[in-house]
């Protein structure tokens, strides 16, 4: 859990830089890459785990 929090936060730092700074859009692809990458690691960690939804 703490590398996916590691990455939402580096995500949004990246992507606050790269709407702000002039020039610097590839930084906000980045962070959406990043933010992505951390989606998809939390949802193989879920998948791992076990963990079933109750119903």
């Amino acid at each position: 859990m703490t590398l996916f929090l590691t990455l939402v936060i580096a995500a949004i730092v990246l992507g606050i830089i790269g709407a702000v700074a002039e020039g610097l859009f590839y930084l906000l692809v980045i962070g959406i890459v990043v933010f992505l990458g951390a989606l998809v690691h939390l949802v193989l960690h879920w998948r791992r785990s076990g963990r079933r939804p109750t119903r």
